[in-house]
């Protein structure tokens, strides 16, 4: 497998077959009931590739603007209810918001990690348009947290604060296994002029890490065989896995070159439009939800930023993983444990940051 993926002419039609095909076997599954049960949600704004989702609330509290992982759909975000993130947060009051990023296209390819930030400030915009003096907590999982960071260093007061939820921000090499893997699979360069097919990422994943992409879902399984509730989120996420999603050229080829391959993030030589930045520009509070169990952001991918914030800033939340999620990946989104035990905190967490913004205004 890993011969064959790091091939650099890679048939892309072959692997675009393969995404219509996963796609048709998660439909199946979705047929047998295991398809996501959302909220409702409408559309405020929207560009070539990108969509912003506004869920409502009842009341007028501090936003949150969600920022969906590039790869897959953004719905694992609101599986089912009893684990659903953002039920976790209507129901404290706050108001949602999604960034979610369409399927690439041929007019897409070059949209790149630039052009990805620059949706970001727009629906930063859009949502404080709409909002009182309180500035909008960025949240973001996986790929989609790394998204947020970057944003977060381009336009250091725009956020109140940053949530990273399995999110890597440093990639150094040898001290991610995943990562060191990845980056000897992914073929370089990255074709920039067509879709980037979703099914080349996973099984690239799969290469990398095995254990993770591979036998910890078979063992997940077994796992929840005497537990029905357990059962069906697995089921759920093994449709939302197969609900592949094309990406452009440019962005897998900036994700793997510039952060994976480069840590430019890190090393503050990340160019976002002619302006170059790192998380030394990051000044926004951060919390960091680290799974213990994940080797895909393990805690060295995100304790650098701690040490640019400091402990006032900065505050890691560990998580120790659980059954029932099928990939640990996604376990602090999906997990029952998580939404138990972990999600109160976060809520808590922007709360305190509610707290802070009445005290600064009443001491000004």
């Amino acid at each position: 497998m890993s011969e064959y993926l790091a091939n650099r002419a890679l048939p892309f039609e072959q692997f675009e077959m393969i995404d219509a095909i996963r796609r048709w076997q998660g439909d199946v599954l979705a047929s047998l009931g295991f398809g996501p049960v959302e909220s409702s949600y409408r559309f405020i704004a929207s560009g070539p590739y990108w969509r912003l989702r506004d869920y409502g609330s009842p009341c007028q509290s501090r936003s949150v603007l969600i920022v969906a992982a590039p790869i897959k759909r953004a719905y694992i975000w609101d599986l089912i209810p009893p684990v659903s993130a953002i039920r976790r947060c209507l129901e404290s009051g706050l108001r949602v918001y999604l960034l979610e990023w369409l399927p690439a296209s041929e007019a897409t390819c070059g949209i790149g990690i630039a052009e990805c930030a620059r949706a970001i400030s727009v629906a930063m915009q859009t949502i404080g348009s709409d909002e009182s003096a309180q500035k909008p907590v960025l949240m973001g999982h996986s790929l989609g947290g790394t998204l947020a960071a970057i944003y977060a260093a381009s336009a250091p007061e725009a956020a109140g604060g940053l949530i990273l939820l399995s999110a890597p921000v440093c990639f150094k090499e040898g001290e991610s296994l995943f990562r060191d893997a990845l980056v000897s699979l992914v073929p370089t360069p990255v074709s920039h002029a067509t879709p980037y097919p979703g099914s080349v990422l996973s099984q690239a994943s799969a290469a990398a890490s095995p254990v993770t992409f591979v036998w910890s879902r078979y063992l997940d399984a077994i796992s929840c065989a005497t537990d029905s509730i357990a059962m069906d989120v697995h089921g759920r996420i093994e449709r939302w896995a197969l609900d592949e999603v094309a990406l452009p050229g440019e962005l897998v080829s900036e994700i793997v070159e510039w952060l994976y391959r480069e840590n430019r993030l890190y090393n503050g030589m990340l160019d976002l439009g002619g302006r170059t930045i790192g998380l030394h520009d990051i000044e926004t509070p951060t919390l960091a939800v680290v799974n213990t169990a994940d080797l895909v952001a393990p805690l060295n991918s995100v304790r650098p930023l701690g040490e640019v914030l400091g402990p006032g800033k900065f505050r890691i939340i560990r998580y120790g993983g659980e059954r029932g999620v099928c990939l640990q990946h996604l376990g602090v989104l999906v997990g029952r444990e998580a939404h138990a035990h972990v999600w109160p905190q976060i809520i808590d967490w922007i709360k305190g940051l509610e707290s802070e913004t009445r005290v600064r205004s009443q001491a000004s």
